[in-house]
């Protein structure tokens, strides 16, 4: 691009202070700097202390109430008037040290997107979760291969917008925030958002990284994501940002996955709670009441 390019990097935490450490070290060593990270935490708690000792990177810690949308439009605040381009990582997203120029090059080769997802070399959400150090591990074999000078191209076939790795246009973003409607790690709250914007949000092969998706143990509460699950879709839909044919398998899939897993359950899942909370919703549903928030008395 002929100009630089304001870029920002907002991290929300929750819990997680040893992956913050990792992901800011991941960030300073990035091809193309970003001139500003914000963490996006309720408290102290959530983060290294103390922080990382990354001259490279300018960071502001801003604290407030726990959840993904929350979190991420309290730095969307903070950045409005001040980025042209904003990243949105997960705390347990690893990225390539290319990562960064590549999401600059891919807003300049697609002008017409608003925004962007990237490619993953692995996803832990479909497992057991990967290691940071397994994670590292994938991104330096990648980046030692990788080409920075090729022109990115579009990835097809895929749809909605997945929240682990994320850019926008910070133009097209405006006043749009985040839904806080649904609360805590939101259920799809990425593709609502991504469905306001102006222009398409498209996936490109050169924002690329590891999502680990770090399990701390079994899950406790699993009727809360069981009930976001069936809820937020059907929200998401009756607000207007996803149509049925898409929510459909949506809701469907969990629910058998739920039912078919709880007799032998991953060690790592609650899917007895998990389908307590799907049988909930619909429940739920069935009477009328289309009330995400719910899950905050589960």
């Amino acid at each position: 691009m002929s100009t630089p390019v304001s870029l920002a990097v907002i991290i929300g935490s929750s819990g997680r202070p040893n992956e913050v450490a990792i992901a800011l070290n991941r960030l300073a060593q990035q091809t193309r700097l970003p001139d500003l990270v914000i963490l996006s935490a309720e408290g102290a708690g959530d983060l290294p202390d103390p922080l990382p000792d990354t001259p490279a990177l300018r960071v502001e810690v801003i604290e407030g109430p726990r959840g993904s949308s929350v979190q991420r439009n309290r730095a969307l605040d903070r950045l409005a008037g001040h980025a042209d381009v904003v990243a949105i990582f997960d705390d347990d997203y690893v990225p390539s040290r290319h990562a960064l120029d590549g999401i600059v090059r891919s807003f300049a080769s697609f002008p017409e997107a608003s925004g962007l997802c990237g490619s993953l070399l692995a996803d832990g959400a479909a497992s057991m979760g990967i290691t940071p150090q397994e994670a590292i591990r994938m991104v330096e074999d990648f980046d030692s291969s990788f080409d920075p000078t090729r022109d990115p191209a579009q990835v097809a076939g895929m749809a909605g917008v997945y929240g682990c790795n994320m850019a926008f246009r910070m133009r097209d973003v405006g006043d749009l925030r985040f839904d806080e409607n649904a609360p805590l790690y939101g259920w799809l709250e990425d593709s609502d958002f991504g469905a306001w914007l102006p222009g398409p949000v498209i996936y490109v092969d050169a924002l690329v990284g590891v999502h680990c998706a770090v399990k701390t143990g079994r899950e406790s509460r699993g009727r809360r994501l069981g009930y976001s699950q069936v809820m937020n879709p059907v929200y998401f839909w009756r607000k207007g940002s996803m149509s049925l044919r898409r929510i459909l398998p949506l809701v469907l899939r969990p629910i058998a996955a739920n039912i078919a897993k709880s007799p032998q359950p991953e060690p790592w899942i609650d899917r007895k709670g998990r389908l307590q909370g799907n049988l909930l919703a619909l429940s739920d549903l069935f009477r009328g009441r289309v009330t995400p928030g719910r899950i905050l008395k589960l």
